[in-house]
Parts: C-alpha cells; sequence; structure tokens
C-alpha cells in the first residue's frame, strides 16, 4: 500500500511515466524492499526466496501491471534514493538484490545487464516503513543534449 504521509522530500510521485524528447522515463515509489539479509531462505541444500521477498515482488509486479508500465528493451540508467524506515546501520547494496529481480520478475526491463548506469544514494530515515524512489530512463551513453536539442558527448 502506498501512502503519502506529507514528509516526503519531494511532491509524492506514484507510478509516473513521462515522455521528454521522445523518451520515456519512469519514476514511482516503492515500499522499503527486504535487504539481501531477508531475502533469501537457506532449505536444506537449496537456496529460495523466502515468503516477503515473494510478497515484495509480486506487490511491485502487480503495480507495474496494473500502471502498464512500459517495459525498457534498450540500456537504462538506473536511479534509486533509499529512505530507510529508522536510523539502523544499513549498507545500500543490501537492498539493491531485491529491487533489481522484482524489476526484472515485474517486466521493467528484460534483464539486468540492460541496466548501464546505477546511482544508488542512501537519504534520512522516513519513518516508520521508509520508502524507495526509483527512476529510470534511457541511457545515452553518457551524451548531453546542448540548448538545441543536439546530443554531445559529456567531458
Amino acid at each position: 500500500c502506498f501512502r503519502n504521509s506529507g514528509n516526503y522530500p519531494r511532491q509524492y510521485r506514484n507510478w509516473q511515466q513521462s515522455a521528454s524528447v521522445g523518451e520515456m522515463t519512469a519514476e514511482f515509489e516503492l515500499p522499503w524492499p527486504p535487504s539481501v539479509n531477508h531475502y533469501y531462505r537457506h532449505v536444506g541444500h537449496r537456496v529460495l526466496i523466502s515468503r516477503d521477498g515473494r510478497r515484495y515482488r509480486e506487490n511491485v509486479a502487480g503495480k507495474l501491471a496494473a500502471e502498464n508500465v512500459a517495459k525498457f528493451t534498450d540500456p537504462v540508467a538506473l536511479h534509486i534514493e533509499l529512505y530507510p524506515p529508522d536510523n539502523r546501520r544499513r549498507d545500500v547494496d543490501n537492498s539493491l538484490k531485491c529491487l533489481l529481480d522484482t524489476f526484472t520478475h515485474g517486466g521493467l526491463y528484460a534483464d539486468d545487464s540492460l541496466i548501464h548506469k546505477l546511482t544508488v544514494i542512501k537519504r534520512e530515515p522516513m519513518p516508520p516503513d521508509g520508502m524507495a524512489y526509483i527512476r529510470i530512463e534511457p541511457w545515452n551513453g553518457d551524451k548531453m543534449a546542448d540548448a538545441s536539442g543536439t546530443l554531445c558527448s559529456s567531458l
């Protein structure tokens, strides 16, 4: 369930897609993901996705499908801002496995190999539940547009 507690650092965005200069950008906010330590469970000699991990994946995949978020088929740049639920010490990479697998499972992109640029920022806590802000856009190979819209290489 997505909620607007009024203390989000940005104007609340929920599954927005915006087209700019012929390119698709998707922005959305997600619940705080399970860490890699809670994402997997060992059952005998097998390693499985935990109940919480499966629930998270299905919740996000359902939202992606319900909102008809376009599937990216070319290289992408993925920007993730993590707002933890509390002040405990957390490694940003512990949240990535669940998020990236969820995006593949939900059909946001065909495979993790399409991610050419990944930016992850840990922000201030957002009690009580935390959240992850996501922005995904086509990867243009570190090229920027000048004032006329012409692409040029960045320095």
